[in-house]
């Protein structure tokens, strides 16, 4: 599930966008707080379950948001009976390290590092979009940037729905396999935004796109040789 990275037990499509990555508890439960699809921000009209063949299957129809609104605060709040699930474990958070904070200052300054060419001599590389996709190697080099560059976040710390780094890795790694990076359009940056707002968005997707380009296979030697201004 790409809310609770746990086996789905109950697969749920979101419609009309039908992305299906969402087991039924944590899809509807996210739906209780916000109407929109997890992975694309498109408006959830229904909610499809419960499969037992590809035309026979139920439907939960998500309220729309004037009935949400008003009925969050009384004790007639519509509940959904949902089987139990088993909570989600969470990880004691480790002190920071060096490097963290190292990332942490450059946040703070909101400084941007130098680009480098892409040639022979730097081994640089550009990519697209198609190939981010449907390249296993960048898709994991890109969680190995985001799994530390997310502990950067303290304020993840207080939320835990936002705070669940884990389902944020996903999510971004699954953003950008249909938006480009820093796109004219700014659609990578419009849906990852409500997480981390929109400076510390902008500077991680270009640190991202820094990475990705550079020829280097451990963040500890890009490290030592990203240039800031």
């Amino acid at each position: 599930c790409t809310i609770c990275l746990e086996i789905i037990t109950e697969r749920a499509v979101a419609t009309p966008c039908n992305h299906l990555s969402f087991d039924f508890l944590c899809l509807v439960s996210w739906l209780q707080e916000q109407s929109t699809c997890p992975l694309c921000k498109a408006e959830v009209k229904e909610v499809h379950y419960d499969w037992r063949s590809p035309h026979d299957y139920s439907t939960y129809h998500v309220p729309p948001k004037e009935l949400k609104a008003s009925t969050t605060q009384g004790p007639q709040r519509r509940r959904i009976p949902l089987r139990r699930r088993a909570p989600p474990r969470y990880a004691r958070i480790p002190p920071p390290s060096d490097d963290v904070e190292r990332r942490r200052q450059v946040y703070r300054d909101q400084s941007y590092s130098l680009r480098v060419g892409a040639n022979r001599i730097s081994q640089y590389q550009d990519f697209t979009v198609q190939e981010f996709a449907t390249s296993p190697e960048l898709q994991s080099r890109a969680k190995t940037f985001l799994r530390r560059e997310l502990q950067v976040f303290t304020f993840l710390d207080s939320n835990p729905r936002a705070g669940n780094r884990g389902f944020l890795m996903e999510y971004i790694v699954a953003v950008l396999k249909s938006n480009e990076l820093k796109g004219a359009d700014g659609k990578a940056e419009e849906l990852l935004a409500d997480f981390l707002g929109l400076d510390n968005t902008r500077l991680l997707l270009h640190e991202l796109e820094a990475w990705l380009r550079s020829p280097y296979t451990r963040l500890e030697d890009w490290d030592r040789h990203v240039q800031y201004a």
